[in-house]
């Protein structure tokens, strides 16, 4: 059905998105420019798909008791993984500390979309009907769209 494909594969596309920020930001070097660029574009990355996710997916599901739970555990895993960005923000991101906690970021992230994907996907898919996939499916595009745009100073 094309609404499946839209609407989860946006939310797809976003996650491989993430897990490559993640794998370069690991991988750059101390002392650069592009260590600071990796981290601002993976910070705007997480909070743009967080927000639009939390509002368009997250909110309906936890309206229903078989949403409720699972619901509650995505965004404690979301808020894990602001805090730690806001740690990230405040250190030097030259120091082996920095690294340290860039790596218990990808960890987070890649746990937190694994489970979501194979979790969260199949729950929120049985709560929702075909017509609020499609709605949710343009009204998240669009807010992805507005928040990254927004967080990038546009």
């Amino acid at each position: 059905m094309p609404w499946r494909t839209t609407f989860f594969e946006a939310l797809r596309e976003s996650h491989q998105l993430q897990r490559s920020l993640c794998r370069k930001l690991l991988r750059s070097a101390p002392h650069t420019e592009e260590r600071v660029a990796l981290f601002t574009e993976i910070r705007v990355e997480l909070a743009a798909h967080a927000a639009a996710e939390e509002r368009y997916l997250y909110a309906p599901v936890l309206m229903a008791d078989a949403g409720l739970n699972s619901s509650r555990h995505a965004l404690h895993e979301h808020h894990e993984i602001d805090e730690l960005i806001e740690e990230l923000q405040v250190v030097d991101k030259s120091r082996a500390g920095w690294l340290q906690r860039a790596r218990r970021l990808s960890e987070q992230v890649h746990h937190h979309l694994s489970e979501e994907e194979k979790k969260f996907f199949q729950v929120s898919g049985s709560i929702l009907s075909d017509a609020q996939k499609q709605r949710i499916a343009g009204q998240y595009r669009r807010d992805y769209a507005r928040m990254r745009k927004a967080l990038n100073g546009g």
